[in-house]
């Protein structure tokens, strides 16, 4: 990447090596980049990402975080699980606690709790202390989450909250926000996410703020 590049390119978040625990992710993404005829620098553009950090996803040299899957997939209109290469043959109501794989991402565990191929995606999630802390979201849909475990620290806006196990939050995801954990034990929460399924309408409302993952 030349210096000029370097310049130009928006900072680029910080997140794992080579994505090795995730193999299916790279081809993948540029599978479905292209699917929805979305140049390199256009995608990455919308997804708040510089083209040359979204290459190195492309070929594996990097491992996506939870939030740039969640950022990507509204991009090209998927899911997380579709982004994950992982496929079901009907869409069953039930999913089965035993069929739950946990996946790792940027520090954060989550298992897909809802059927692939939704407009809406809920997951469970494990937030470590101190990961992804300060990093602040602002993307197209709307949010719900709830403790199950542990405390969780959540800034909505100019507010900060300190949520305890039993307590939700619901929000539009255009207010900009950060989710911590609370405590060095980390956070268990349940998340519930819509996902706008048209690129065009993430460009019309502004997509991600540049630099900063959903």
């Amino acid at each position: 990447m030349s210096p000029a590049e370097s310049a130009e390119s928006p900072p680029e978040p910080s997140e794992a090596g080579p994505a090795e625990a995730l193999p299916a992710v790279a081809p993948q993404l540029r599978e479905l980049r292209r699917r929805a005829s979305l140049t390199l620098e256009a995608a990455a553009r919308t997804a708040g990402l510089s083209p040359a950090h979204l290459s190195r996803l492309e070929t594996g040299q990097r491992q996506p975080s939870l939030p740039m899957l969640l950022a990507l997939a509204r991009v090209y209109g998927t899911t997380v699980s579709e982004l994950l290469g992982e496929t079901v043959a009907d869409r069953d109501a039930v999913v089965r606690g035993a069929d739950m794989e946990p996946t790792r991402a940027g520090g954060w565990t989550y298992w897909q709790a809802g059927a692939p191929g939704r407009g809406m995606q809920a997951l469970r999630v494990h937030v470590p202390y101190g990961a992804q802390g300060d990093i602040v979201r602002v993307h197209p849909g709307e949010e719900w989450l709830y403790v199950i475990g542990g405390r969780l620290r959540l800034r909505l806006g100019d507010t900060a909250h300190l949520l305890a196990p039993g307590d939700s939050a619901h929000f539009d995801s255009l207010t900009p926000h950060r989710i911590a954990a609370a405590d060095r034990g980390g956070a268990d929460l349940l998340f519930v996410h819509t996902l706008l399924q048209s690129p065009a309408t993430a460009l019309c409302l502004g997509g991600p703020t540049q630099g900063e993952p959903t």
